[in-house]
């Protein structure tokens, strides 16, 4: 259903290309950023529970879902200045920032660049460097391997060019340096899952540099705490947002 709604689908011109955005519910602005390959149909176990008592702005980032950008490359701060700029467009002074995963970064570098758009953020899975520290297990190693076999290849079509470019941006980025989590003045609340493919010592890292900030660790969970533990995320969340 989500991203799929013509009833409360609409485009914005913003930054180039246009933005894919739905709207549900009324109340103080909370935006939701998806994670990489994915889209806002990712929310689909949230967006019921926060529409009660927020407005609810779905997007499908740039280079993802119905949000379509022809250009060759992506960057997380490219990211982070269209939903600032989206904000603007939709005459929205501020809003709660919910991202999962390169939501997640963006939710971060959206405080980082653009600190007067976001009243306070939840991230969860997110990381702020893209080499083998940042990762558990094996998939900084699976991501290697997916890279150097697919590094010359020439890709025909415009499907396959976006996904080596969002790819792309996994592998080169983020490159957020601790400093700049040092500057964040909104309320954070980092999450991750227990065993999320974030390495545990990372999220740490990242909580510990922000000002204030909180951890949630979700028991029994991988990355997709969101939908993994639905009800409790959701309550969570909100009781932050709330205070």
């Amino acid at each position: 259903m989500y991203g799929k709604n013509s009833n409360a689908g609409k485009y914005y011109n913003i930054n180039g290309i246009k933005l894919y955005v739905e709207e549900y519910g009324t109340g103080k602005p909370l935006l939701m950023i998806h994670g990489n390959g994915g889209d806002m149909s990712a929310f689909t176990d949230n967006v019921p529970y926060f529409a009660k008592k927020y407005r609810v702005i779905l997007v499908d980032s740039r280079a993802h879902g119905k949000s379509a950008d022809a250009s060759d490359s992506l960057t997380f701060e490219q990211m982070a200045d269209d939903f600032a700029a989206l904000l603007d467009t939709m005459h929205i002074p501020k809003a709660h920032v919910l991202g999962w995963s390169d939501g997640g970064i963006n939710a971060l570098l959206m405080a980082i660049r653009h600190p007067e758009k976001v009243i306070s953020l939840a991230a969860t899975g997110a990381n702020i460097t893209p080499d083998s520290t940042a990762f558990a297990g094996d998939l900084w190693k699976e991501s290697q391997q997916q890279y150097n076999e697919n590094k010359n290849t020439v890709w025909k079509t415009p499907a396959e060019r976006n996904s080596w470019k969002i790819f792309l941006l996994d592998w080169n980025q983020p490159n957020i340096k601790l400093e700049q989590l040092q500057q964040i003045k909104c309320p954070a609340l980092i999450i991750a899952g227990d065993h999320d493919v974030i390495a545990d010592a990372h999220t740490r890292l990242v909580q510990k540099n922000i000002p204030g900030s909180e951890l949630w660790i979700v028991k029994n969970s991988s990355h997709s705490t969101l939908i993994e533990h639905a009800a409790e995320f959701n309550k969570k969340v909100d009781q932050f947002f709330s205070r």
